[in-house]
């Protein structure tokens, strides 16, 4: 069998992502939520008590499945690359702040696609946010706005994240006392384990090979004209957009559209927030897990800081509900949104003085 060309893995990734997610749907997940990064590590801080909300605490398969397949493929084809070190805080808190735009626009660039392919006329709103963040990101790139090189590390560090993940499957299924599983809500919407995890894990395994980020494929069109990670985004809704169709998940329209609010200035504003941290830290927050897989200590860091993210969405209320965004979750998306200026200002300044 031939093997698969750059273009074509990242449009195979992109049908592998959108239809698995919209299948999730159908088997159990959230309505278009079948993947969403954001909401999965709000599960996770709640199944770790890290909040107090019983009815979004769920270890997600999904998640683990895509920290894992990276792995399992970075370490296959020889890519297992162990670096790190590059402005760690910085990282961490734009992860932070990247959930918490997730949180107030109630998705992550996954789960907007998936609104989108599933009718939600909301989420147009955050589309052209993600879109204007990820160009505002990319004129600071050109300008020089860079966070500090990374350099290789020993080995054992790149171990660390996928071995928390071997750790969260075995108390996935095990279920120590300690851990908590909610019976109701959205912690109670979820596929089979098994199939779930196995969906993870091909999605993670495609992800690691070609790449594929949502930012990062308008990022790069944006900046060099370069479509091939674009071409997977769209594969990504299109696909998404076929499985709806065809098995009547697709509703058009503005209003009584599940997982979303009316309030388009937020959407808005919180998905700027959430393209341009992503921008700056190379990855949205789906391509940081796949990042962490392979060796990234970087990522693996940021991954740490959305999961305190998601753990301070959901107890400081940090978010929206369907009624809009809360007060606490507007202050946070200001909040970040001047952190990453200041940050892309520093590391200008930092350049320029350099040359």
């Amino acid at each position: 069998m031939a093997r698969l060309k750059f273009p074509d893995l990242a449009v195979t990734t992109g049908i592998a992502l959108g239809a698995g997610a919209v299948v999730l749907t159908l088997l159990g997940n959230p309505t278009n939520s079948g993947i969403c990064i954001s909401c999965f590590f709000e599960n996770l801080a709640g199944s770790l008590q890290m909040h107090d909300s019983l009815r979004m605490s769920y270890i997600r398969p999904e998640l683990l499945g895509f920290l894992l397949g990276s792995f399992l493929m970075a370490k296959k084809m020889r890519r297992f690359q162990v670096t790190g070190g590059s402005s760690p805080l910085i990282r961490f808190l734009l992860g932070f702040f990247m959930i918490v735009g997730c949180g107030v626009f109630i998705g992550c660039p996954i789960k907007m696609i998936l609104r989108l392919a599933a009718g939600d006329l909301t989420a147009i709103a955050a589309l052209f946010g993600l879109m204007f963040g990820i160009w505002l990101g990319g004129r600071y790139i050109r300008a020089g706005s860079v966070l500090d090189r990374n350099k290789e590390l020993p080995a054992f560090n790149g171990y660390v994240l996928p071995g928390i993940g071997v750790l969260l499957l075995l108390f996935l299924l095990l279920k120590p006392s300690f851990i908590q599983q909610g019976a109701t809500g959205p912690a109670a919407q979820h596929a089979n384990l098994w199939i779930s995890l196995s969906v993870g894990l091909l999605i993670g395994a495609l992800s690691q090979r070609s790449g594929l980020c949502i930012t990062g494929g308008l990022r790069n069109f944006f900046l060099f004209k370069e479509k091939t990670l674009l071409w997977g985004v769209v594969a990504a809704f299109g696909s998404a957009l076929f499985v709806s169709l065809i098995s009547g998940q697709f509703h058009l329209g503005f209003n009584d559209q599940p997982g979303s609010h009316p309030n388009n200035l937020w959407s808005f504003l919180a998905m700027v927030l959430v393209g341009f941290a992503a921008v700056i830290i190379d990855g949205c927050p789906f391509r940081q897990l796949v990042k962490a897989g392979q060796g990234d200590v970087d990522a693996g860091l940021t991954c740490f800081g959305m999961l305190t993210g998601a753990a301070f969405v959901v107890s400081w209320q940090l978010r929206s509900t369907s009624a809009g965004p809360e007060f606490n979750g507007k202050i946070a998306t200001l909040a970040g949104l001047i952190f990453c200026l200041t940050v892309v200002l520093a590391y200008r300044k930092k350049t320029v003085a350099q040359q």
